[in-house]
C-alpha cells in the first residue's frame, strides 16, 4: 500500500476540511479583515480589497501589478477614423445661463436694465410735458 498517496478521508495539504483550496480561504479571510480595517462590515468588500488581499497570500508585488497595467495601457490602440472622411463638428448645445443667442445671464440682465432705464426716462419726459402742457393756458 502506498502511504504517500492522498486518503480520501483526510484532507490534501493545500485543502481545508470543507474542501476549499487554503489559498482561496486565506485570501478571503484577509479581505475580510482588509474590509474591517478600511471600516467596512465584513460582507461589504471591496474589489481593491481582495486584489490586495491576493496580492499579499500570493506574494505578487506592486511592481508586478503595475507593469501589468501598463503593459495593457500600451495593447489599447487610437480611434481610427475612417480614411478619406472629414467628420462633422457638432453644435455645442447653450450653456444653462445663456439664452438662444449666446448671452450670458449677466448680460441679459444688463440688457434689460438698459431698456428699463430708456423707458423709465420716456415716462418722466412725458410727464414733464405734461406737466408744461398744464402749465400754458
Amino acid at each position: 500500500m502506498d502511504t504517500n498517496s492522498p486518503d480520501k478521508n483526510h484532507p490534501a495539504e493545500n485543502e481545508n476540511p470543507a474542501g476549499v483550496p487554503a489559498a482561496r480561504e486565506r485570501v478571503h479571510r484577509r479581505t475580510r479583515e482588509l474590509a474591517v480595517i478600511a471600516g467596512h462590515a465584513p460582507p461589504h468588500v471591496s474589489q481593491a480589497n481582495y486584489e490586495q488581499a491576493k496580492r499579499e497570500v500570493t506574494g505578487e508585488s506592486d511592481a508586478d501589478r503595475q507593469e501589468a497595467m501598463l503593459d495593457s495601457i500600451n495593447e489599447v490602440k487610437p480611434w481610427d477614423p475612417a480614411p478619406g472622411s472629414a467628420g462633422s463638428q457638432t453644435a455645442e448645445p447653450p450653456d444653462e445661463d445663456e439664452d438662444a443667442e449666446g448671452r450670458s445671464e449677466s448680460e441679459q440682465l444688463a440688457e434689460k436694465g438698459v431698456e428699463e432705464a430708456g423707458e423709465d426716462r420716456m415716462r418722466q419726459a412725458a410727464r414733464a410735458a405734461g406737466r408744461e402742457d398744464r402749465r400754458e393756458p
